[in-house]
């Protein structure tokens, strides 16, 4: 059986630095984003215990080849590239769209995992959106994953509760970005991760056209604005009596 774990190539928020409340991105370093790290981890420990095969399933341009090698040195035994300039910032629908065309050229396809939500943009839409197009039951919000034979046994945490549910192979399901700890890949496999399997695909190879207008549009995206009080203190007991008065501390 094949595990598909859906990854998203997005900025490294650590490098990232805001001028005029605007995001900087140039010499901004791509990587895997936080959420689909704990799906991919998700995935590696169900190929564990069920002797699986986890592919990765990424969309982009050129550089998610250098971006999914971290992918596949934590675990992923293969990898599924959709590659074309035309893929960049591209919306949750048409993404979607993308994605499952790439998921219907596989075989023995079990589990499709992904994110929450991306680290960028953080819609949550794409996982329901491919579901839909697949015709598959869709889980979200899952904790944990426990499979029995062609039956999956999801945890998914609510706000006040978790429900149990029992579901018929194959299935969706969004991973909650706190559900694990990804594992950190050693050297070896760091090395190893180059020779592992890569299938290209272009979006001539899949059954899907990309036409039409964009339907949402960011207008900005600005960091919230910071009022300072610009205290000046000249010794240690200004800054203990500061953070009294501010309540920061007790007296």
């Amino acid at each position: 059986m094949n595990i598909v774990v859906a990854i998203k190539q997005v900025p490294d928020i650590q490098q990232i630095r805001i001028r005029n409340r605007e995001p900087v991105l140039e010499g901004v370093s791509y990587t895997i984003g936080k959420i689909d790290k704990n799906a991919l981890e998700a995935g590696v420990q169900l190929k564990e215990s069920s002797q699986s095969n986890v592919i990765v399933l990424s969309a982009g341009n050129e550089e998610i080849e250098e971006t999914v090698k971290e992918a596949l040195a934590i675990g992923a035994d293969e990898a599924c590239l959709v590659i074309d300039d035309k893929l960049n910032d591209l919306e949750s629908e048409k993404i979607a769209g993308v994605l499952a065309a790439a998921v219907k050229k596989m075989d023995d396809v079990g589990i499709l995992l992904f994110g929450e939500g991306s680290s960028d943009n953080y819609s949550g839409q794409v996982s329901s959106r491919v579901a839909e197009l697949l015709g598959l039951p869709q889980v979200g919000y899952a904790s944990s994953i426990l499979l029995e034979g062609q039956t999956a046994k999801i945890t998914r945490q609510l706000e006040d509760e978790e429900e149990l549910l029992e579901v018929q192979l194959p299935v969706a399901v969004s991973i909650l970005g706190d559900s694990n700890e990804p594992r950190i890949p050693s050297v070896t496999q760091i090395l190893k991760a180059g020779r592992k399997p890569q299938e290209i695909l272009g979006l001539g190879d899949l059954d899907i056209e990309l036409s039409g207008e964009k339907t949402v549009m960011t207008l900005s995206a600005l960091a919230p604005e910071t009022d300072r009080k610009r205290i000046f203190l000249n010794s240690a007991g200004e800054l203990v009596a500061a953070l009294q008065a501010n309540g920061f501390i007790g007296r």
